[in-house]
């Protein structure tokens, strides 16, 4: 990493106590210095997902940059009692100056796959375990739920609008990755200065509400935002609203938003209502706890876009994606890396490094994940393989605009197999297949 000042707060505390415990017995017993490779996979899906969809990749290697013990977090370690004085004064000239190869933003992950391998002395590396973890669980999570929306909902947008229903900061993250997997905009302001995803917005309840009645209030949001904007409908009576949004507004409203009650009947009722009053260019969009299930019984109506808060931002009942850190190769007394390999009852892990490809058959449908360790095989030219440098030697050479990860979606879930878009309960799309070597 570059060792100028960081331009951003110290990232390293975001880890756990542990970290540092066992960083201060490896410098005391002399294996803190021993090579290692570190990876980082799900074990399983969670519950009916039939794909993951990896995220948050960008935000990590920015974290990867300014993981470094500055005064201050050096004085909070020393005060705290956490590690002795070897281990601060190890930790005040660390830069972690390994490597680190990942699936690429946006790509589709499996059980099994080493969505990141990271590779550096065990003291560089084991430190790094927590803050990876807290960005790709997240991100991922958010992603692979934000994925299924935007399957579901076709070509019709979706827009994140969760901030208020989660941590500040996770809800910028949140709007990162459900813009990866498709999503056209967010309404979280920090989401667009940071990461530059666009931003929308236009008025909530409360400004009907603020005016003396629904007239005045649209005709302000008109007068102020021009008559494109998007009007609130269902504060008072629906069919009311409509009518009244379109003689304040014109025929050429731009659309109207309904957020409440059954948004199948009622988005019929007010498409009906638009056409014949002649506003048959005004869009209808749908908000109200919506989730992709919600998203896919909406299909047969007359709706052009989604508003999605809570399931988004909460990976739609799996906040996780499930990814562990594990040490899975060391140097060994002669130099030479060696595997190795948990056999805790159903926490087992695989030993030595991975390779990974996803085999495709002739017409470029995904049929495996195939992972392995010792050298990958030749493979064919329908084979894609999956891991990219991230980091090599401490400087981070991965880095992305955020809109290739977004388009590098939508071609990792077009080469699934058509089940993979199903809601149903089911396993993962394509099994994933260990090669050892022979």
């Amino acid at each position: 990493m570059n060792a100028a000042d960081p331009i951003e707060p110290s990232s390293a505390l975001l880890t756990d106590h542990y970290e540092l415990t066992m960083l201060q017995a490896a410098l005391r017993s002399g294996a803190a210095a021993r090579r290692c490779v570190s990876e980082v996979f799900a074990r399983r899906l969670p519950p009916g997902r039939r794909y993951g969809v990896v995220a948050g990749t960008g935000r990590l290697l920015d974290a990867l940059e300014v993981f470094s013990f500055d005064e201050a977090e050096l004085s909070h370690l020393e005060s705290a009692g956490v590690v002795d004085d070897v281990t601060l004064k190890w930790l005040r000239e660390y830069r972690f100056s390994g490597s680190v190869w990942g699936y690429a933003e946006g790509d589709a992950f499996f059980p099994g796959s080493p969505v990141l391998v990271v590779e550096g002395t065990f003291a560089e590396a084991v430190l790094l375990e927590t803050v990876v973890l807290s960005v790709l669980n997240h991100d991922s999570a958010v992603a692979a739920a934000a994925s299924r929306m935007t399957a579901a909902a076709g070509s019709r947008p979706c827009i994140e609008m969760g901030s208020r229903r989660t941590h500040e900061q996770a809800a910028v993250a949140a709007a990162r990755a459900a813009y990866v997997a498709g999503f056209m905009a967010t309404s979280n302001l920090e989401a667009g200065r940071r990461h530059a995803v666009p931003t929308t917005g236009t008025s909530a309840h409360a400004f009907t509400l603020l005016h003396d009645d629904e007239p005045a209030a649209f005709a302000a949001q008109v007068a102020s935002l021009g008559v494109g904007t998007t009007l609130l409908v269902d504060t008072y009576d629906v069919a009311a609203a409509v009518r009244t949004a379109v003689e304040v507004a014109g025929p050429g409203l731009g659309a109207v938003r309904l957020d409440s009650g059954d948004l199948l009947a009622q988005a019929r009722a007010v498409r009906a209502q638009l056409d014949e009053l002649g506003a048959t260019g005004t869009r209808i969009i749908v908000t109200s706890d919506l989730d992709e299930h919600a998203i896919a019984a909406l299909a047969a109506a007359p709706v052009d876009g989604y508003g999605v808060g809570t399931s988004v931002v909460t990976g739609s009942g799996a906040p996780t994606a499930g990814l562990v850190y594990k040490l899975v190769a060391r140097e060994g007394a002669d130099g030479a890396m060696i595997g190795v390999a948990k056999r805790s009852a159903d926490k087992a892990t695989v030993a030595g490094r991975k390779w990974a490809l996803r085999r495709r058959d002739t017409g470029g449908t995904a049929r495996a994940e195939v992972v392995g360790t010792g050298e990958p095989p030749a493979g064919d030219r329908d084979d894609r393989p999956l891991l990219s440098e991230l980091v090599v030697a401490g400087e981070v050479v991965g880095r992305e605009p955020l809109s290739d990860a977004r388009e590098r979606h939508l071609a990792a879930r077009a080469e699934l197999p058509p089940s993979a878009l199903q809601l149903s309960r089911g396993e993962p799309v394509i099994p994933t297949v260990f090669s050892t070597p022979a």
